[in-house]
């Protein structure tokens, strides 16, 4: 066989293997063998030194014609085994368009939430701060400061957890004006909310919980009267319970207020004519408030002859369970699903 017929006979068995080629790696292999720097086809051009002078040309078209022939087919073959290979993996991808979608159910803010951006929100508007206090206080600003001394008949109703003798979980969200007003030095007004957890030995029945929200407000300035305290919180149960609403103040008693009331509003289920959302009555209770006792104003660094001041608490759960019919105030808290899917909307 002389050379001519050996670059013949190496591209039939290349294109031969080319052909019989059934995956990348198997084409890529032959690759190798035949056409790359130190291939089989490259190799034939060591044997031009043996061939005469006269047919060194044929020689050399032969072998060029060879490596032509060999690299189309090889392309051609990988074109149709990548085609193949992706073909495959798109019909293993293949998404049925007409099967139905996965449904996710919606989310939605929790009631306890949204009655506390509410709240916070109106008296946001009418310019106040708003100062987050601590769950863990002392017994000095939770409740010394707030004229509740040691032994004193009121610490029954607020019997919490304590830590130590000092330290205890708030029972009330007032402690965090009382910071404020140290914080103060008597020297500027304050119109603050605190927003925030309370916690109590509480939770007898369905009404009630170990840990609950408030949101409390103080306002301290000079010349501050109840006048101005009844007008704000009217305007805060328009925003929160409608236009029509009224509020009317009965005679309470707070140790942190003096003069101190309880504020209902018209019952916003049957406009005040009575029914058994409000028991008949027509008002329905939402929140504690009164007059700065002089003496707390004293004792958290504000002269009482020159700087007056009212304070209110609204607890959360009792609006959100009066506006969403809501029967149990635990359920805020067990984190189930169906009890948000329930007020969707609301």
């Amino acid at each position: 066989m002389n050379e001519i017929e050996q670059a013949k006979s190496l591209e039939e068995q290349a294109l031969k293997e080319i052909e019989g080629a059934s995956d990348l790696v198997a084409l890529e292999r032959i690759y190798n063998v035949y056409l790359s720097k130190k291939g089989s086809l490259a190799g034939l051009m060591s044997l031009m030194r043996n061939i005469p002078n006269e047919q060194k040309a044929s020689f050399g078209q032969a072998v060029n014609g060879a490596k032509t022939a060999v690299a189309s087919a090889y392309d051609t073959k990988k074109a149709a085994l990548e085609a193949a290979v992706l073909s495959a993996k798109l019909a293993e991808e293949k998404i049925d368009i007409s099967l139905p979608g996965a449904s996710k159910t919606p989310g939605h803010i929790n009631p306890y939430f949204q009655i506390i951006d509410e709240v916070t929100s109106i008296f946001l508007d009418m310019g106040y701060e708003v100062v987050e206090g601590r769950d863990v206080e002392t017994d000095h600003y939770n409740f010394e400061l707030l004229n509740v001394p040691k032994d004193h008949p009121s610490r029954d109703m607020q019997d919490t957890f304590y830590i130590d003798e000092e330290l205890l979980l708030r029972t009330q969200t007032s402690a965090a004006q009382a910071h404020t007003m140290v914080e103060r030095k008597g020297l500027t007004p304050i119109r603050m909310i605190c927003p925030g957890k309370a916690y109590r030995r509480d939770d007898d029945d369905m009404t009630h919980s170990h840990q609950f929200a408030q949101i409390e407000g103080l306002v301290v300035d000079k010349n501050i009267s109840i006048a101005n305290l009844k007008a704000t919180l009217e305007l805060f149960a328009k925003k929160m319970f409608g236009a029509k609403r009224e509020i009317r103040l009965r005679s309470s008693y707070f140790p942190f207020t003096e003069p101190s009331v309880e504020v209902d509003v018209s019952c916003f289920n049957c406009g005040g004519k009575g029914c058994a959302m409000c028991k008949g009555t027509g008002w329905i209770e939402i929140l504690g408030a009164g007059m700065v006792n002089p003496k707390v104003l004293e004792m958290c660094g504000y002269d009482p002859k020159v700087w007056s001041g009212f304070a209110f608490g609204v607890g959360v759960e009792r609006v959100a369970m009066l506006r969403y019919g809501i029967d149990d105030i635990r359920r805020f808290y067990q984190n189930d699903v169906r009890f948000l899917k329930d007020y969707l909307g609301k």
